[in-house]
């Protein structure tokens, strides 16, 4: 077998002084270094943000969104979103381990979810056999390669393989949420009726306890229906988070005249930077989980406003973030049964 750098360099093919994941088209054939592992792939969780986009560009049509998909991976070597910039992750049986990594705990034959965007994963497609809208996942006939820098989870036994991608898909939400939230906090959850939103919430009023209060934010009913459903928000705002100061307006005034400790803002859409900047207290905190956020719009609209808050980028992996997310799953039926609804 060739050797391969760990991250995955010698994958990439242009520009040649760049990581995968900024590169503009990587190696996707299917020939294995000794430090990458083969996986036969069975569905791919399109990234929320990447998957909105291609819908608003080509239409609710499978055709053309099966089209739309095929030309970025064929054209980039990845499912790498050219407008969002951003991926999604997969589930797949291992095929093939390469000779530097056959002392992992994992076998050929194992399945696994990546816990890696697609959008620096190599991936080629043979077909897609179903798209599912509502779900943000497509059943797949592909190959891809995980490298050696590549972090992956083993499917738990006690879940339905699209429940696990589902939840694992959003695992990083919920693992910083937990560092971050702290008794007493006031805690602002944007587009808290999606996945990631869901299992934030949950986190949040474990971790702010009954001296905290912790708010749900959704713009459409059934979206605010699935926050009340959960039952953990201590205060359910309905309102558009692309118009800042109603946002700000509306939390004040459903919260006592207080701005938030902490804001996650979970949503799939652009623009809603302000919203979650204008929400937080000076000296508080902003997790940008979406990858719809412009940081420049948030670095800039927060120094435009005069706003003295700590910004975080939505880092997909903390240590231990599989299980936890998973974990979650399991202590809460309420939550599990929401997301055995909606992904299963």
């Amino acid at each position: 077998m060739k050797k391969g750098n760990k991250y995955g360099l010698h994958r990439v093919v242009e520009p040649s002084d760049v990581l995968p994941q900024p590169a503009q088209k990587i190696d996707n054939t299917m020939e294995l270094y000794d430090n990458e592992i083969l996986i036969d792939v069975e569905v791919l969780n399109i990234d929320s943000a990447s998957f909105t986009q291609i819908k608003e560009e080509v239409g609710e049509n499978e055709e053309k969104i099966k089209e739309k998909m095929m030309e970025i991976v064929n054209k980039r070597g990845k499912h790498h979103n050219p407008v969002t910039g951003s991926g999604g992750m997969l589930i797949g049986t291992v095929q093939e381990i390469g000779d530097k990594l056959v002392d992992r705990d994992l076998k050929v034959g194992d399945r696994i979810a990546t816990l890696v965007s697609l959008s620096l994963t190599p991936l080629k497609i043979d077909k897609i056999k179903k798209v599912h809208k509502d779900i943000d996942q497509v059943e797949v006939e592909a190959k891809a390669i995980l490298f050696e820098s590549g972090i992956y989870a083993k499917l738990p036994s006690d879940m339905k393989d699209t429940l696990s991608l589902a939840v694992l898909d959003v695992a990083g939400a919920a693992a910083q949420t937990a560092k971050l939230v702290k008794p007493g906090d006031d805690v602002l959850i944007i587009g808290a009726g999606g996945k990631s939103g869901l299992i934030c919430l949950h986190e949040a009023k474990k971790r702010a306890g009954v001296t905290g209060t912790v708010i749900g934010m959704g713009h459409s009913d059934s979206s605010c229906q699935r926050i009340k459903e959960l039952g953990v928000a201590d205060i359910v705002l309905q309102g558009d988070a692309t118009k800042p100061v109603e946002t700000m307006e509306l939390l004040k005034k459903e919260n006592n005249g207080k701005l938030a400790d902490v804001v996650i803002n979970n949503v799939n859409i652009s623009d809603t930077e302000m919203a979650s900047i204008l929400s937080t207290k000076d000296q508080g905190t902003i997790y940008f989980f979406s990858m719809a956020t412009s940081f420049t719009k948030a670095a800039l609209g927060a120094e435009g406003v005069g706003k003295d808050v700590n910004m975080i980028i939505g880092n997909g992996y903390t240590e231990g973030h599989a299980q936890i997310s998973l974990e979650i799953l399991r202590e809460n039926k309420k939550l599990r049964e929401i997301f055995e609804r909606l992904y299963t």
